[in-house]
């Protein structure tokens, strides 16, 4: 049956619940009993960078969305209505957009290869290239493989800082700023080869940190018409 090709998952999922009950028997109870998380995780999909193992977290203390390169487009309603559960529903103090150095999906951004249908979504990490072109561009080094590695990284950071601005600018964590409720955005990235976090410090709390042109009235307001002749 199918099933036996992973049974060395059941089995090491067996040992891991016998171990957790054995260290703590109310474990599952409670965990089954509530779902209270402080964090909002952003991820990328990438298996090497487990939210929870990284951060050193419990199962439960982190509600986790990951998708490739961690982005936060205006119009993925899986991503927004996540974010919506995590910030009007679970009442996180904290949501974590967290990049990591040598992503695979900011490298294939920064070619011209055609991968498939995930080329669509790619298209969001090009437009941070072509904003930043100039600033990345400018980094040089005599081994082009280094060249290459330092640019991927360094528009992996604007990634990150350019998804916490998106997260910033939804009207789900302006509405919860306009009812006080504390919540704050942070901008992280890891590195796969050393185990660290790297705090980008472009942390946001307020509407007061964002550009004005991004900011809503907590009071809905009608669209302006123009109706001059054409």
């Amino acid at each position: 049956m199918a099933t036996s090709l992973l049974s060395h998952l059941l089995e090491r999922n067996r040992a891991w619940s016998d171990q957790i009950k054995k260290d703590d028997p109310t474990f599952f109870s409670e965990l089954a009993d509530q779902q209270h998380p402080e964090y909002f995780w952003i991820g990328c999909s990438d298996s090497r960078v487990p939210a929870n193992q990284i951060t050193g977290l419990k199962p439960g203390e982190v509600f986790v969305h990951r998708n490739v390169a961690n982005i936060v487009p205006h119009a993925d309603l899986n991503c927004l209505s996540v974010l919506q559960y995590a910030v009007d529903v679970l009442k996180v103090k904290h949501i974590i957009v967290c990049g990591h150095y040598g992503c695979g999906g900011v490298q294939a951004a920064l070619s011209n290869q055609k991968f498939g249908l995930i080329d669509n979504w790619l298209r969001n990490l090009k437009d941070i290239y072509r904003q930043h072109r100039t600033k990345i561009d400018s980094i040089v080094d005599a081994d082009k493989k280094i060249e290459q590695n330092k640019r991927v990284n360094r528009l992996c950071e604007l990634n990150v800082i350019e998804q916490v601005n998106n997260v910033c600018h939804t009207t789900i964590v302006q509405d919860a700023w306009d009812r006080e409720q504390p919540l704050t955005v942070h901008g992280w990235i890891y590195s796969i080869r050393n185990g660290l976090i790297k705090d980008l410090n472009v942390s946001t709390g307020s509407k007061e940190q964002i550009s004005q042109i991004y900011r809503v009235e907590s009071e809905i307001a009608s669209l302006p018409v123009d109706d001059s002749p054409n």
